[in-house]
């Protein structure tokens, strides 16, 4: 598999399954350097998205693999590459959430997140707060 940022011509790609933010938000992020996609001989498999909560600590918004590129070790990959990345930019802290009824806690909790805190939106799972030191 092949990490590497997101580019001007990735969001085409990108906007067929990120329907999370606009298509406008998704290139800011390109532009910002928070998006990472992963590949294999040049075909998409998923990306991470990550921004900044309280404007200084890398919070991932986004971690998606596509169906068939699930439960190989992809997902670890890219998460793993991400915090090196944050690291050598000189953060100390990582973030992200997931919602309780979701097995992705499961996952970051694997990775050494642990949980933080959390809320409850009306009419949704309790939102985990998760963050790991790196």
């Amino acid at each position: 598999m092949n990490i590497r940022p997101a580019a001007g011509k990735d969001i085409t790609e990108l906007s067929l399954y990120d329907n999370h933010i606009s298509k406008n938000e998704l290139e800011t992020a390109i532009h910002l350097n928070r998006i990472f996609i992963a590949e294999e001989d040049g075909v998409f498999m998923g990306w991470l998205r990550y921004n900044l909560f309280w404007d200084n600590t890398p919070f991932m918004n986004m971690l998606y693999l596509l169906e068939g590129s699930r439960k190989k070790g992809y997902g670890k990959q890219l998460v793993e590459y991400w915090e090196k990345e944050m690291k050598s930019s000189g953060y100390d802290i990582v973030m992200t959430s997931t919602q309780s009824n979701e097995y992705s806690q499961h996952f970051y909790m694997k990775l050494g997140y642990q949980v933080i805190g959390g809320f409850i939106l009306e009419s949704e799972p309790f939102e985990i707060i998760l963050s790991k030191k790196l």
